[in-house]
């Protein structure tokens, strides 16, 4: 008569009826003001008055067994039960809650009102995972609800092995459980929870990205070369990885393509290339862990490269190797791999070396790496003079004769004379000047006398004007 809403009544007299133990009574009153969610998929586990029915539910069992005790049920229990047991819950759990009363009843608002998320949770708070996973399957679920529901209560709990082990039951190719599997690498991933990851990744036998989480584990964190040389097991376990993936790939090859749906691909050209990768940072790891020990190493920067990294992390492995041994040669047969290996840009990794050894004043290093580039066989008829050109800039640091020495062995006469400019040595760009072919000699003479007119450098102005 005056308009209320009377879900409110409705669902308070159910209540008084389900804590009378009136279980038909109550479903009939929660018919009344209980409607089933709009989307079944949604995050939630419902509406408030449906969990506060499973609330209540869930705290008043009573420890009837029906199967053995059936003097102790009331009659109205039994209608209950019988009445629950007819519906759609071909996947029951076996012990306790198939035959019990009052976790049948949560079943049935469950299932009736209650959202996939809800019906899941219940069966996960009552160690029945196997009907929460068979649930998400038959319900096509999102990956949300497997991740929400499923997934964290049981890493969180402890019971992440009892999962894998289920899922495999269910299905031994693990392919309907593809996406959710994925979805959980990703949360993993995203919450930094990297060592649970790696197992689930070989659980999962999804050797590529196993091999990824590898390389995280090796270089994550390391400030040293000292300390990547304790980690190099990790350098193991990607390779161990990437053979087994090649294997199978090679194994699924020679019958019917196996359906590696949701594991990462790789071409074996590539896989063969990470291992070569892997095998080549194993050799510059053991050799700067020996720099480091032996107190050879200089360079420190503010992160360490490795190979692993882009093409500049690359070329500047390349340098630390070089850099860090006693001598150049030491280093250099490694460096000179990492360079053809990846392609790299040679000439400008040896003229940063050559940089920083003029800071580090060790001229005759800057002359055994012009050694060992030439020695190469693959340098370019410029190379040498290009390295030695590059680290001129820095020629007010240079003592007179190491400037000599390091210009004299320049290849080229016309790279000479710019070298000589460079460093405003204008007699000697004169002297090298006049030692070419007549016509060209002219034109360079000019010039000489030129930067002298401008520089102020009478006595090579006059020399020039006399020869010319």
């Amino acid at each position: 008569k005056s308009g209320l809403d009377p879900g409110g009544a409705w669902h308070a007299w159910g209540m008084a009826c389900l804590k009378a133990g009136n279980l038909s009574s109550a479903r009939e009153k929660f018919n009344r003001c209980l409607k089933p969610p709009m989307d079944l998929n949604q995050m939630s586990h419902g509406s408030r008055l449906v969990q506060d029915v499973i609330q209540y539910l869930e705290s008043t069992v009573k420890p009837i067994l029906i199967a053995d005790d059936d003097y102790f049920a009331t009659l109205r229990e039994l209608e209950a039960t019988l009445r629950t047991r007819s519906l759609s819950l071909e996947m029951m759990c076996e012990g306790k809650i198939q035959h019990n009363s009052y976790y049948q009843e949560c079943l049935f608002y469950l299932h009736s009102y209650g959202t996939n998320l809800a019906i899941i949770s219940f069966y996960m708070r009552h160690d029945c995972m196997r009907e929460a996973l068979l649930h998400l399957l038959n319900k096509e679920s999102p990956s949300e609800v497997f991740i929400e529901g499923i997934f964290v209560p049981s890493y969180e709990s402890g019971k992440l092995h009892m999962l894998e082990n289920l899922l495999e039951t269910i299905d031994p190719g693990l392919e309907s459980w593809g996406v959710y599997l994925i979805a959980a690498c990703k949360y993993l991933q995203r919450k930094n929870y990297y060592h649970i990851l790696y197992e689930l990744q070989q659980f999962m036998k999804d050797h590529v990205r196993a091999a990824m989480t590898c390389i995280r584990f090796f270089t994550h964190g390391a400030k040293s070369y000292t300390e990547l040389g304790g980690k190099q097991t990790w350098l193991l376990k990607i390779k161990d990885h990437l053979k087994v993936y090649l294997q199978e790939v090679s194994r699924s090859s020679g019958r019917k393509k196996m359906a590696f749906t949701f594991r990462k691909k790789m071409s074996a050209t590539d896989v063969s290339r990470h291992i070569n990768t892997v095998d080549l940072q194993m050799e510059v790891t053991k050799f700067l862990h020996r720099c480091e020990s032996s107190g050879t190493s200089q360079m420190t920067g503010s992160s360490l490269p490795t190979l692993f990294g882009n093409n500049n992390m690359k070329m500047d492995v390349a340098c630390k190797v070089m850099l860090e041994g006693k001598n150049i040669e030491e280093g250099f047969g490694i460096a000179f791999r990492v360079l053809q290996d990846f392609q790299l840009e040679a000439t400008e990794v040896y003229s940063k070396v050559a940089k920083q050894l003029v800071k580090q004043q060790k001229y005759s290093e800057i002359r055994q790496l012009l050694k060992c580039v030439n020695e190469s066989g693959v340098a370019a008829k410029n190379d040498g003079d290009n390295i030695i050109l590059s680290c001129l800039n820095e020629f007010k640091n240079i003592p007179a004769e190491d400037l000599d020495n390091l210009i004299q062995d320049m290849d080229s006469d016309e790279n000479k004379i710019q070298a000589y400019v460079m460093c405003n040595k204008l007699r000697s760009a004169y002297l090298v000047s006049v030692r070419q072919e007549k016509t060209r000699a002219v034109q360079l003479v000019q010039h000489v006398r030129q930067l002298a007119e401008s520089t102020g450098d009478d006595v090579v102005k006059a020399i020039c004007t006399q020869w010319l």
